[in-house]
């Protein structure tokens, strides 16, 4: 039972860490256009000029 005096601050501050990163990515617009990332996968790149 002592090992859950360390293990329970470890796995707030790895939850917190998480979610400030979560945070993060949110306000610099990390998820701005998945729309747009998702069909920028299927089109076909020009094709190189000889």
């Amino acid at each position: 039972m002592n090992i859950l005096i360390i293990l329970v601050p470890c796995s707030l501050c790895l939850g917190l860490g998480a979610l400030a990163a979560f945070v993060w990515t949110l306000r610099h617009d990390q998820y701005d256009d998945p729309t747009g990332d998702a069909e920028r996968i299927l089109l076909e790149d020009r094709p190189p000029r000889s």
